[in-house]
């Protein structure tokens, strides 16, 4: 996490994955395979946009 890094909304990281679906981003999370998520006390997930990039990363690197 850096000092310009924000937390995104599942609808941003969407749109930030190119449109996936939200029962996919589920899905992922369920097989361990999404980011690292924050949940809210309000159910809503938040990821860090640093864990989302890192994230990508990890997956050029399998590629």
């Amino acid at each position: 996490m850096t000092r310009n890094d924000r937390l995104l909304t599942l609808p941003e990281v969407l749109d930030e994955l190119g449109g996936v679906s939200r029962r996919t981003f589920y899905r992922w999370r369920e097989l361990g395979h999404a980011p690292k998520c924050i949940k809210l006390p309000n159910g809503e997930l938040r990821v860090w946009r640093s864990e989302l990039m890192a994230w990508l990363e990890t997956l050029r690197e399998a590629a």
